[in-house]
């Protein structure tokens, strides 16, 4: 590399970004009068920390870069878990002590509440897990087009990092993608080319009951099981039914959309059936390929927890569950309330959650595929204001729209919990305008070694719309 396209730096690090890694800023002499400004992103780095980096192209604006050399390291570095740690984008603070961790969280999520003028002081620290590793019930690996397979390469989409191993998924789930990755060397069965569209083998899903412990496998391929595929996999089914005795459902699906997402245009259930049981907070779940369910089912308990003590919801009480995907809170909730509805815009989550509702001897609960501005208008027509409302959005948050609605529906409370404490920030503060105070947040990690942190929070309406 000639000093005409790189350059090396000593940078300190006095940030984060959104996606954990570290920032800083160095001033080069380029020749003339006046420096120019680079801003380095340097993954693998902590706030206070010196590292040395080499920067290709420093004539741009940014750069992302890891370091070379930590050579002042911060007292919360601690040695990472994973051999894979360096490469893998799994994981971003491995290298951060877990208590500092938590410490981050419960200041970011400070950080977007104060912006938009709410009292910091109703934020609890955030609740952390006994145990940071192998919390994962689901992991979506990659097939690589040089016959890995595993997770994608930090910072570079397109290399996938062949695993030997993964700290954060439980460990029979990390087992069973290690034998499909032996089955698919044995059988020189190729990786899909993103750049090219060609190639077999996609996307291995791996999900995993951490109560019934049952399993789930889904190959994610470009053409049908059957034909030229049929001795390899027989072979498959064998190897996978012999030596994991939890699967339940094995399945092949048919994937030739140029989309790099797990879909599915055929499915085949190689053995088994196309779902698992799973439990949580002692409510029974059918889990498909494609169900939205906590990740960290553990953790996600807590958040049942915290949403039902804040929600304080009586027997004489009407609720709406708003986007409640397959009824994750609303089952919890519906034996606590006289009626709950619960609304939600993807039609075979709604689906799910009659069914789970069923399956668990609940009959007080009212589901709605509808949008969540509709289907509270629709609920409002047939069961008056309701006394609780509680929201799960997904991490672009409820919107605007939506909010506003909230508030002219007037319910006494709002229990709202959030995967994205800047999204939730801003949600809430249009209800400030219809009354409403912010009483509790609390945080509660459920991804260890991730930027990412839930919360759940009540709101009270104390006075009069403005």
């Amino acid at each position: 590399m000639s000093k005409q396209n790189s350059e090396t730096h000593t940078v300190k690090i006095d940030g984060l970004d959104k996606k954990g890694s570290g920032t800083g800023t160095v001033w080069r002499d380029t020749g003339g009068s006046n420096p120019r400004k680079l801003k380095l992103i340097v993954p693998q780095t902590l706030i206070g920390e010196t590292a040395r980096v080499t920067v290709q192209h420093p004539d741009r604006k940014t750069a992302k870069v890891l370091p070379e050399e930590i050579m002042s390291k911060s007292s919360e570095r601690t040695v990472p878990a994973c051999p894979h740690f360096e490469m893998c984008g799994g994981c971003v603070w491995q290298h951060w002590g877990y208590r500092y961790q938590l410490d981050h969280k419960t200041e970011e999520v400070k950080k977007f509440l104060g912006r938009n003028g709410f009292d910091t002081t109703a934020v609890n620290d955030t609740i952390g897990t006994g145990d940071p590793w192998e919390f994962r019930n689901k992991m979506e690996f990659t097939f690589g087009r040089d016959g890995a397979l595993g997770l994608h390469e930090l910072g570079n989409f397109r290399n996938v990092i062949d695993l030997d191993t993964c700290l954060i998924a439980e460990q029979d789930m990390v087992e069973a993608m290690l034998e499909v990755s032996d089955w698919q060397r044995a059988h020189s069965l190729s990786g899909y080319d993103k750049d090219h569209h060609a190639g077999l083998l996609r996307n291995l899903m791996v999900r995993q009951s951490q109560h019934t412990k049952e399993l789930m496998l889904a190959v994610f391929a470009t053409e049908s099981p059957e034909g030229a595929l049929e001795a390899p996999v027989a072979d498959l089914i064998n190897r996978i039914t012999d030596k994991f005795p939890h699967v339940k459902s094995l399945m092949w699906m048919e994937n030739r959309d140029w989309a790099d997402i797990t879909q599915s245009e055929k499915t085949h259930i190689l053995y088994g059936r196309s779902y698992i049981n799973d439990e949580m907070y002692g409510y029974q779940y059918r889990i498909w390929f494609d169900t939205f369910f906590q990740t960290n089912p553990r953790q996600a308990e807590k958040l049942v927890d915290l949403a039902i003590e804040m929600a304080d919801a009586g027997k004489d009480e009407s609720m709406i569950d708003l986007f409640c995907g397959v009824g994750t809170f609303s089952l919890p909730f519906a034996e606590r309330v006289k009626s709950l509805a619960g609304i939600e815009i993807v039609e075979t989550s709604i689906e799910s959650a009659k069914r789970n509702a069923n399956d668990n001897g609940i009959n007080n609960t009212y589901f709605l595929a509808k949008d969540a501005r509709r289907g509270m208008d629709e609920i409002l027509k047939t069961w008056g204001v309701p006394d609780l409302l509680m929201l799960d959005p997904p991490r672009s948050g409820a919107g605007g729209k939506v909010m506003r609605r909230i508030g002219r529906l007037g319910t006494d409370r709002v229990v709202y919990v959030s995967c994205n404490p800047e999204s939730f920030a801003e949600d809430i503060s249009w209800l400030s305008a219809y009354g409403y105070e912010l009483e509790k947040v609390q945080p509660v990690d459920l991804f260890p070694h991730t930027v990412h942190v839930e919360l759940v929070s009540l709101l009270r309406k104390t006075r009069s719309s403005e």
